[in-house]
């Protein structure tokens, strides 16, 4: 009952896990963006950069001879006229380029923390379920002994019925064994070492390839194919070819105790 308490405890945190994938993914998706698009602007930003500069130079001067009154006449009116200027300009693309502002290292924080703590909560979830139960048991005794029984019923239930899908599964490859080969795969066992692998028979109970060190049923017309190591769990006896009822349930489950529903 235990491990199958685990089992569920296990799959639950996973299930919760799961659902918290997808945050994550977006919150890796939204940083790797974030740092994409700042990279791509910043790089624009030094390598865009233009700087204009303009200078141009203006000297305007009339000059009039002679010492007649119109040339000094002309010389104070014209002259006036004289001018000199020199332009300096220069200019930049500055203002239309980007100005990227990355993200410091506290906005990264601040986003991974909460997530964080929600993959803590994931996993500290069960024992908040435990914890409840163990409340309830404190001021339920009786309800709480009722579930256990319960639980414990409905466990070997499940056991009993695995037990007969794991015999019917094991007789089930045996009689595939037995059937005669199609004579091309004897001829391909022969003539091709690299296909033997795959042309050997394999443990009826778990689907090892056969090796010399495999063992086969001596029964007369059985010959089904165990590892040592399913051998071994199976007590050395063959459920194949041994009656249902010599067969103890306790070879084909997990544990060593006779199984006895409680009440």
């Amino acid at each position: 009952m235990g491990s199958g308490l685990l089992g569920a405890k296990t799959g639950l945190k996973v299930r919760e896990l799961l659902e918290t994938l997808p945050i994550l993914l977006l919150l890796v998706v939204l940083c790797g963006l974030d740092w994409a698009l700042y990279s791509i602007f910043d790089t624009i930003r030094h390598h865009s950069f233009l700087q204009y500069s303009f200078r141009s130079s203006h000297k305007l001067e009339v000059k009039v001879g002679g010492d007649s009154m119109l040339a000094r006449l002309l010389r104070k009116t014209i002259g006036a006229l004289n001018t000199s200027s020199e332009t300096v300009m220069e200019s930049n693309n500055m203002p239309c380029l980007p100005q990227p502002v990355g993200l410091d290292a506290r906005a990264y924080w601040r986003a991974a923390v909460p997530t964080g703590l929600l993959v803590c909560l994931c996993l500290l979830q069960a024992f908040g379920y435990r914890l409840r139960r163990v409340i309830a048991a404190f001021y339920f005794p009786k309800r709480e002994k009722k579930r256990i029984l319960f639980l414990y019923n409905d466990l070997l239930k499940k056991r009993a019925a695995f037990t007969k899908l794991r015999r019917a599964a094991i007789l089930r490859r045996a009689r595939q064994q037995k059937a005669p080969r199609h004579p091309l795969a004897d001829i391909l066992h022969r003539g091709c070492p690299l296909l033997r692998r795959w042309l050997r028979r394999r443990c009826v109970v778990c689907q090892a390839p056969e090796t010399p060190e495999s063992y086969v049923c001596r029964t007369l017309d059985c010959e089904a194919v165990y590892c040592w190591s399913c051998w071994d769990d199976m007590r050395q006896r063959c459920p194949v070819c041994t009656p249902r009822e010599e067969l103890s349930s306790s070879a084909f489950s997990d544990s060593n105790d006779d199984t006895a529903y409680a009440g």
